[in-house]
């Protein structure tokens, strides 16, 4: 209530343009306030806040500035290490060549002593035969003679001459050799 009565007093006091319209005096006071306020502003606070703005602007921009140099760095970075990897892979590869081709050269050089041994082996062999027969022959020759003087000796009855007779003996038995 008290407020409905407040409402009726001020309708009673000012007509509707009034309302509207303020008191010239408080209009100039008005204006001049806000002048002064934005005098105030427009020299302390503009410059301050576009120095503000300034300072935030070169920021960002050496902050962008800065991300592009470590990203150059970086791809240049991720360039070299490729490089370093491509370089360990050929050298690996290098590496795993000479290897093999060692390997290879190893088990050629093996089998060559190898093949030299046996042929050795097989050599010695040839020639310990060919001296073991020679001997074999030798001696079967000098126990053929001396049975088959044996057995003249006792057919014939009498004691021949041995040494004439094994000439004989071993000359027919080399010539029985020669012909077979």
């Amino acid at each position: 209530m008290l407020f409905a009565s407040l409402l009726l007093a001020a309708e009673d006091e000012a007509s509707g343009v009034d309302l509207l319209i303020p008191d010239l005096r408080e209009l100039a006071a008005g204006v001049v306030a806000f002048a002064i306020v934005f005098f105030f502003i427009w020299k302390y606070a503009v410059p301050a806040f576009n120095e503000m703005i300034e300072n935030r602007q070169k920021a960002i921009q050496a902050n962008l500035e800065a991300a592009e140099a470590e990203k150059e760095q970086a791809a240049s970075l991720k360039a070299d290490y490729e490089a370093s990897i491509a370089g360990a892979r050929a050298e690996a590869t290098k590496i795993v060549e000479e290897a093999r081709q060692a390997g290879e050269s190893a088990r050629a050089d093996i089998v060559a002593r190898a093949e030299s041994e046996a042929e050795d082996i097989k050599t010695r062999a040839g020639q310990e035969i060919s001296a073991e027969r020679e001997r074999a022959v030798g001696s079967m020759r000098r126990e053929v003679a001396g049975l088959s003087l044996d057995v003249a000796e006792k057919l014939v009855g009498r004691n021949l001459d041995r040494d004439g007779q094994q000439a004989l003996v071993e000359r027919f038995i080399d010539e029985l050799g020669n012909e077979g």
